[in-house]
């Protein structure tokens, strides 16, 4: 494995990071305070628990997974499209590294980001509501993988966009419709028969309920069936990445 390659791919992402530092982290920080004000205090002096959990510490687990699906799904689709638009992109082709070690770059420099912003907004929970950590060794371990597995999807997206339209296409109108009705701010069980059934076709409810067990000890559907979707969903990508860069789909032409 080439290690200086993965590593200079590593760096000149996050140096990128550094760059707009404004954009990449003080703005999703900022504007996930700002559902924390109107959720947590504003519907949260209407509701005051959700089994038996203050409705503020109850929304932080939905929080940090809509930002982390969205900033990490941006992130890597940026990453590796900006250079298939500036057309540098063939020049990390032609060396002498593997597809893997790309990946490993590319897609590790997004998680890296994905984890800083999740844990920066993890902090920032604390200045407005107080909660106990019933997982924490599975809490970041559930962070991780899912921050690894929707960065690769990112990085799916940036290879088959061929317009900076096409980037946000997946994260506003399909994945922040899924995360807010995959009970970032409330319990499925709360829904009628009929929804409740019709939520557990959404696959975010299972990335939420998985990280919201890990804060709480209990979950709308049971931590097992929780990771085992996200490790599906993680193969599902990784056979998409093996896919393109044995065909060159979307990437040589």
């Amino acid at each position: 494995m080439n290690i200086y390659a993965i590593r200079a791919i590593y760096h000149f992402e996050l140096a990128r990071t550094r760059r707009t530092l404004m954009q990449s982290i003080l703005a999703p920080v900022l504007s996930t305070s700002l559902y924390f004000i109107v959720f947590g205090s504003a519907i949260g002096g209407r509701i005051n628990q959700i089994d038996g959990i203050p409705y503020g510490a109850f929304i932080v687990p939905g929080l940090i997974m809509l930002l982390l699906l969205t900033e990490g799904i941006s992130n890597a689709s940026f990453g590796i499209y900006f250079p298939k638009w500036s057309g540098t992109i063939y020049e990390v082709l032609s060396a002498p590294i593997s597809a893997f070690e790309i990946v490993v770059g590319y897609v590790g420099a997004a998680a890296t980001k994905s984890l800083i912003l999740g844990l920066l907004v993890f902090a920032t929970s604390r200045f407005f509501v107080t909660y106990e950590i019933a997982h924490p060794f599975w809490m970041i371990a559930f962070l991780v993988l899912t921050a690894v597995t929707f960065c690769l999807f990112g990085f799916i997206i940036g290879l088959w966009a061929d317009g900076f339209e096409k980037l946000q296409i997946i994260p506003l109108l399909v994945i922040t419709p899924l995360t807010f009705l995959g009970g970032s701010f409330y319990s499925i069980q709360m829904l009628p028969p009929f929804w409740y059934q019709i939520s557990l076709l959404n696959p975010v409810v299972y990335l939420i309920n998985g990280f919201r067990w890990t804060f709480f000890g209990f979950a709308d559907v049971h931590i097992e069936i929780c990771v085992a979707v996200v490790l599906a969903f993680l193969l599902i990508c990784f056979s998409a990445v093996w896919w393109i860069f044995r065909t060159g789909y979307k990437l040589k032409s």
